[in-house]
C-alpha cells in the first residue's frame, strides 16, 4: 500500500465549514479536504450518532473540529463568524433546520456575499416529501435506480449506500459547490447549492433513460445488456464458492473470453442469439464451477477477456494493480482508500487523521482569527 503522501492539493487555500451530520455531507466534505481544502467541522455537543469511534471514522480525515452549541445564545454567532471567513459552507439537515438555528443561507450570505452555501438532503429543499425523514434506500427506490439492480425474478439488490448517498448525493454536492465556487470567484457572488440525492441519482440514469426511449432497454431487472440479463456481462460462482465478474461485451473481448473459458464454437455462437442466452449462461456457469477463483484469476490475468475476481473489502487493497497504483493506504490505524482523483501538479494527501469533536478549537481560532470559538462549549483540547 502507498504512503499517505504529502501535497497541497488543488483546493489549497479554500476554506470550508461543515455543519456536522451523517451520510453524504461528511463524505463530500472529506473529498474537498482530500483535495486540499481547509475543512472545519462544526460538531454539536455530544457528537454524532454514527456508532464508531470518531478516530476511526475515515470520512473525518483531513478535517479539523470545533464544538458549537447552536442552541446556546452565542452558538449562531460562532458559526456566522466562521461563515464570514469561509469560501464554502456545507449542511445536511432537513429543510428549515439551519434557518431555525440562525445559520441558514440568509444570515450567512449577509455576512459573506461570496459564500457558496451547499445544502445536502435526500428529498431536496422543496416538494411534498422535503420535510420527511429518509435514507439512501428510499431515495434510490423512487428514482427507479434501485429497481434496476438485481436478478430477474428476485428482489432488488441493495448496493449499500454507495449509489444514493455517495454517487447521487456527495459527488453532486461537490460538483455543485466547485461550480458555484468558480462562479463566485469570477463573477463575485455566492449562492445556494441544493443537492438532493433523488436529483443526483435520477441524473445517473440518463444513459439508461436514453436506451429505454430507444427501445434498447426493458424496464425490468435481469433482462438487459448491463443488468445481468446478458450471459457475458454478469457474475459466476467458482468451485470454492468465490465469484468471477465477466464483462466481455465487445466481440474481440468475448472471443478471448470464450476461448479461455473453454466454450466450444457452437456454444460460443449463442452470443448473437438472445434466444440461446439461457443455454450459454448455463454453459458458462458450468465451466466456472470447475475451478477455484484463484485458478480462474490466473487463467484470465493479463488478457483482454474482461474478467476479474470479485474481491471483498479486506482483499481489495492487496490486488496487484491496486497495490501498484497505491489505490489504498494505511493511515492513522486504518486501511482506507487514498485520495482520488490524482493531479500531476497539486496531488492530494492524507494530512490529518480523522478529527475528534472539539480537538482543534484553539488551532482553528488562531488560524481563522476567531477567538470567540474558545469561549463556547468545553473543547477537548488541541492536537
Amino acid at each position: 500500500m502507498a504512503a499517505a503522501g504529502t501535497g497541497p492539493g488543488p483546493l489549497a487555500g479554500v476554506r470550508v465549514v461543515e455543519l456536522a451530520g451523517i451520510g453524504p455531507g461528511p463524505f463530500a466534505a472529506m473529498l474537498l479536504a482530500d483535495l486540499g481544502a481547509d475543512v472545519v467541522r462544526v460538531d454539536r455537543p455530544g457528537g454524532q450518532a454514527l456508532g464508531i469511534d470518531p478516530a476511526l471514522d475515515v470520512t473525518g480525515r483531513n478535517k479539523r473540529s470545533v464544538v458549537v452549541d447552536l442552541k446556546a445564545p452565542e452558538g449562531p454567532a460562532a458559526v456566522l463568524g466562521l461563515a464570514e471567513r469561509a469560501d464554502v459552507l456545507i449542511e445536511g439537515w432537513r429543510p428549515g433546520v439551519a434557518e431555525r438555528l440562525g445559520v441558514g443561507p440568509v444570515p450567512c450570505l449577509a455576512r459573506n456575499p461570496k459564500l457558496v452555501y451547499g445544502r445536502m438532503t435526500g428529498w431536496g429543499q422543496d416538494g411534498p416529501l422535503a420535510a420527511s425523514a429518509g435514507h439512501d434506500i428510499g431515495y434510490t427506490a423512487v428514482t427507479g435506480a434501485l429497481g434496476m439492480i438485481g436478478p430477474a425474478g428476485g428482489p432488488p439488490a441493495i448496493p449499500a449506500n454507495l449509489l444514493g448517498d455517495y454517487a447521487g448525493g456527495s459527488l453532486y454536492l461537490v460538483v455543485g459547490v466547485l461550480a458555484a465556487l468558480h462562479h463566485a470567484r469570477t463573477e463575485g457572488g455566492g449562492q445556494v447549492v441544493d443537492a438532493a440525492v433523488v436529483d443526483g441519482t435520477s441524473h445517473l440514469t440518463a444513459m439508461i433513460h436514453g436506451m429505454l426511449a430507444a427501445g434498447a432497454w426493458q424496464d425490468r431487472r435481469g433482462a438487459n445488456l448491463l443488468d445481468g440479463g446478458c450471459p457475458f456481462y454478469g457474475v459466476y460462482e467458482t468451485a470454492d464458492g468465490g465469484w468471477m465478474a465477466v464483462g466481455a461485451l465487445e466481440r474481440p473481448f468475448y472471443d478471448e473470453f470464450a476461448r479461455l473459458i473453454g466454450l466450444d464454437e457452437r456454444t460460443a455462437a449463442g452470443r448473437d442469439d438472445p434466444a440461446r442466452w439461457d443455454g450459454l449462461r448455463g454453459a458458462v456457469a458450468a465451466r466456472f464451477r470447475t475451478r477455484t477463483r484463484a485458478q480462474w484469476t490466473e487463467v484470465f490475468e493479463g488478457t483482454d477477456a474482461c474478467v476479474a475476481p470479485v474481491l471483498s473489502l479486506r482483499e481489495a487493497p492487496a490486488h496487484p494493480h491496486l497495490a501498484a497504483r497505491g489505490t489504498y493506504t494505511e493511515y492513522a490505524g486504518a486501511v482506507q482508500p487514498a485520495p482520488a482523483p490524482r493531479f500531476s501538479a497539486t496531488p492530494g494527501a492524507l494530512r490529518r487523521p480523522p478529527a475528534t469533536p472539539g480537538a482543534d478549537a484553539a488551532e482553528v481560532a488562531r488560524d481563522w482569527d476567531l477567538p470567540a470559538l474558545m469561549s463556547g462549549p468545553r473543547q477537548e483540547g488541541s492536537r
